[in-house]
């Protein structure tokens, strides 16, 4: 039984104590009924203590309303509540205590630990799916590197919150479509080609070709500030390129699929995957038919000879379309891409894991497509706005330093990633030597440390890149959480009996184990409140908290000082603890794949 279902009941026999204790006030606010389940419901907050409740009400803020104190308040509710939850079969899971001004949720475990451990243990990895999603079309855009350049520590963000949301909102039931959409067109290509045959003749393209191709690239940039010429000889390159200049188009071909076999090596690593991989120059066709679109809707004009949309917020300038000289842009490939994408998936929400220095790009593209559905007319089904979500994250700084592959200071993604498994690898030489399969155990770790040292902050942080945090394996961690799961998985080697969800919830009375109980009954909640979010990092919090919570139980002490065992001769409670760390270990995997880490069995 999920979280919410515990709430919804507290919520009901709160509300009913409400209205018996202050029956003068039991009235409608505006167009909301005070102390109505809804409005208890909506109020109900987590302690930041959990000894004190599984979650609370503060009645700080009816004070004046009821006309009484809060611990005064509080009380008077909480015994009400209780007398309520002891005569009412239908609202048994959840007691009532006051503290202070709180009114805490004390969850039942006589029913909320059988049920919660059955569900897990019978659902296994689809316990916390949810048929949410209803099967529709969910787009997540990520990654979305350039070609031409290697892939660096500034796409990792994009590329793991990306991969993480796809398997979150698959988990809720929807249809996810994991799109990377390839920097693939544009001028920048002009000064490779450029680039390129000035000084990279000799350069072989194939094979890993793509960091010779930077250096090219950096090299432009240093002599374009000796001799702006070339940046008009890099345009005049990218015109042809437009034109269908078959040796310029040649040239442009081989770089692309040089980047795709490094970037498909790089995504392996990692275990991303996407279910759509297109460019900006799969538009190249479908942009005209959406130009003539916004000018038939009135919506462009003639600015300094460029074609550009004026839009109705004064905060965002003109949306450009077509240069003076009727080159495109960035812009109107983003358009005509949203376009096409919301024809073939008419999608629920489409999301674009961008960094947040494209905010303002974003809002001038949605702003034409708003104004363009409004100049037609189109009823609200067939509207994207409002669908169309930017999930900004903070900038990868690298000693403070943001990166730029024009002037070359880049950290390359895979020697992040090899740096990070060569060191999960000497740890476990150090710490068990006679472990098998070191060297994918160590993958495992070192891959999952760079991902989840991403996903554990908030995705609207910048996140400064050092390697002593990175690469840091204690404490809060991925390859903490990996050790936990493989801690769990040894417990239940070493057990000889049967694992079942019928047992003696009794037996599990110690305030960690409950505990524990309620993190797992969390779970569901803590995946959709990632998707509520659109960042992983609730999920990567939660693990966090299991794990601590369960470490808990596995460290602590009897009366008379000694380690409590998992397993012992009680063979009774060594059963009923067993079906908390198989629990336990389920969601710790489950919750470790929505992130993009694996789970070792062994460490």
């Amino acid at each position: 039984m999920s979280k919410d279902k515990f709430k919804q009941q507290f919520a009901a026999s709160t509300a009913e104590a409400f209205k018996r204790v202050y029956p003068e006030v039991y009235k409608t606010i505006g167009d909301e009924q005070v102390f109505a389940p809804d409005f208890v419901f909506d109020n109900l907050e987590t302690p930041k203590d959990p000894k004190l409740g599984w979650f609370s009400l503060p009645v700080f803020r009816f004070v004046r309303l009821l006309k009484d104190k809060p611990p005064e308040i509080a009380a008077k509710v909480a015994a009400e509540t209780n007398a309520l939850v002891d005569t009412a079969v239908d609202l048994t899971l959840a007691r009532s205590s006051a503290v202070a001004g709180f009114l805490n949720a004390q969850a039942d475990h006589s029913v909320l630990t059988p049920q919660t451990l059955g569900e897990v243990l019978t659902r296994g990895s689809r316990y916390g799916d949810s048929d949410e999603g209803q099967s529709r079309n969910y787009l997540v855009e990520y990654c979305s590197a350039n070609i031409a350049k290697p892939m660096g520590i500034g796409h990792l963000r994009s590329t793991v919150i990306g991969n993480s949301l796809r398997r979150i909102y698959r988990k809720l039931g929807y249809n996810v479509v994991g799109i990377n959409y390839l920097g693939d067109w544009g001028t920048q290509f002009g000064k490779m080609i450029v680039a390129y045959r000035r000084w990279g003749e000799g350069t072989p393209l194939d094979g890993n070709a793509v960091k010779p191709l930077l250096d090219l690239y950096v090299r432009f940039h240093d002599a374009a500030e000796e001799d702006d010429s070339l940046n008009e000889e890099a345009r005049q390159a990218f015109r042809k390129l437009e034109e269908g200049d078959p040796e310029i188009t040649g040239l442009w071909e081989k770089f692309k699929a040089i980047s795709m076999t490094e970037f498909e090596r790089i995504h392996k690593m990692l275990g991303v995957e996407f279910d759509w991989i297109t460019g900006e120059a799969f538009l190249n066709d479908k942009m005209e038919p959406v130009i003539e679109r916004l000018q038939k809707d009135g919506l462009t004009e003639i600015s300094n000879g460029a074609l550009v949309v004026i839009l109705d917020d004064p905060r965002l300038p003109p949306c450009l379309l077509k240069k003076a000289d009727g080159g495109t842009l960035y812009a109107t490939r983003e358009l005509s891409s949203l376009i096409y994408r919301w024809d073939k998936y008419r999608f629920h929400e489409s999301l674009y894991v961008v960094g947040s220095a494209q905010a303002d790009h974003f809002k001038q593209v949605q702003r034409v497509v708003a104004m363009m559905e409004e100049a037609e007319g189109l009823a609200e089904a067939d509207r994207m706005t409002g669908r169309v979500k930017h999930v900004e994250f903070g900038w990868v700084k690298f000693g403070d330093k943001t990166m730029s592959t024009r002037r070359g200071n880049i950290i390359f993604l895979e020697d992040v990633i090899e740096r990070a498994v060569t060191l999960a690898r000497e740890k476990i030489i150090e710490k068990n030597p006679e472990l098998k399969a070191i060297d994918e155990t160590a993958r495992m770790i070192g891959v999952g440390a760079v991902i989840f040292g991403q996903l554990s902050v908030k995705r609207h942080k910048d996140v400064n890149f050092i390697w002593e945090d990175v690469l840091n394996f204690e404490g809060e961690t991925g390859p903490y959480l990996q050790y936990t799961h493989a801690r769990l998985c040894s417990l239940e080697r070493n057990y000889s009996g049967s694992i079942s969800p019928e047992i003696n919830p009794a037996l599990l009375d110690h305030a960690e184990e409950r505990r524990v109980v309620e993190l797992l009954a969390d779970f569901p909640d803590a995946v959709a409140d990632a998707a509520r979010a659109y960042d992983p990092q609730a999920v990567a919090v939660y693990l966090l908290r299991l794990g601590g919570a369960f470490n808990k139980v596995y460290q602590r002490k009897d009366d008379a000082g000694r380690i409590d065992r998992i397993i012992s001769d009680d063979t009774e409670r060594s059963a009923a603890r067993m079906a908390l760390v198989k629990a336990v270990r389920t969601v710790i995997r489950e919750g470790l794949l929505l992130l993009g880490l694996e789970a070792p069995e062994e460490m």
